[in-house]
């Protein structure tokens, strides 16, 4: 059983044995907001979820081929050649979990990239299909964050079933239902960080990054807890206004293409607009994340010192 499920067809049976897995655990969700009148689904919000999610995978088979082919180059060309034991595994799980890290901070501070990404953030609920909230055109680079591990020595399929396995878990977290897992919070993203990360709120702005562990965002500074004094509000700033099935996809790249337009733009400052962080302006007038941040501290501390 193992050896198919680490092999091409690997992805293929992960995805199917969740599909039954996430269908029970979504029903149970939606009963208990049923029950408890907490009002965590919305019908066209999970129609959405559903829509982004299959445009996504469209995609991702689309670019399978070229993904896989950029792949198994770096591994016909790799570094170290492994034992496929215990430990390889456990090495290919966690070095997965710390490219997508790697990938997921880069899509939350260049434009461009964020761009992409803006789409799983866009939803104003969270519950387990927010999970599905695909991030649509990432298939057309995603792989590059995952090669360093080819030419490490890492066999793709293994890489891919990893991913998958983290993905699924990563799903599970979108949840508003379970409240702290005792220990795990240390060392795993669990719901509550997740819930952070989802926020819109300054003070969680581009925290939580990992996937399934919580050590890189410990480790690199982009940890933040979930704290009962700041009251989580989902969704992104501005709210979108337009949750359209086009500009679900396309709506920071036409923010993009405005400020492109802009008159007497350097060369040089649209590259920046393309690919600095969010907030960005090459007239000084902008704010960043870490703008606010420091100024949204600045503010508590002097709170405290009165």
């Amino acid at each position: 059983m193992l050896d198919e499920i680490f092999s091409e067809n690997g992805q293929g049976i992960i995805y199917m044995w969740s599909i039954p897995i996430h269908a029970i655990v979504i029903l149970g969700e939606m009963i208990y907001s049923h029950f408890n009148k907490e009002k965590l689904y919305e019908t066209k919000d999970v129609l959405s979820n559903v829509y982004l999610a299959v445009l996504n995978y469209g995609l991702d088979l689309l670019m399978k081929g070229v993904s896989m082919a950029v792949m198994f180059f770096f591994y016909h060309h790799r570094l170290f050649t492994w034992e496929f034991n215990v430990w390889y595994f456990v090495a290919v799980f966690v070095l997965q979990d710390f490219a997508y890290y790697v990938l997921h901070y880069v899509d939350h501070h260049s434009r461009a990239f964020w761009a992409v990404h803006i789409t799983h953030h866009s939803s104003d609920h969270f519950n387990i299909t927010t999970g599905f909230r695909s991030p649509v055109l990432q298939p057309l680079y995603r792989y590059l964050y995952f090669s360093p591990l080819a030419f490490l020595g890492f066999n793709p399929w293994h890489i891919m079933v990893a991913y998958s396995v983290l993905q699924v878990y990563g799903t599970w977290v979108h949840t508003q239902t379970v409240k702290n897992l005792g220990f795990l919070e240390w060392f795993m993203v669990t719901p509550s960080h997740h819930r952070v990360h989802h926020a819109c709120n300054i003070r969680y702005l581009d925290r939580n990054m990992g996937m399934a562990l919580i050590i890189w965002d410990r480790i690199f500074g982009t940890f933040e807890k979930e704290v009962p004094e700041v009251p989580i509000k989902y969704g992104i700033y501005p709210k979108m206004e337009d949750k359209g099935p086009v500009n679900l996809v396309f709506y920071e790249w036409k923010k993009i293409a405005r400020d492109l337009k802009q008159p007497d733009l350097k060369f040089t400052d649209k590259l920046k607009y393309l690919f600095y962080s969010p907030g960005w302006r090459h007239d000084g007038t902008g704010k960043t994340v870490r703008d606010y941040q420091r100024e949204e501290l600045e503010r508590r501390m002097k709170k405290q010192a009165s």
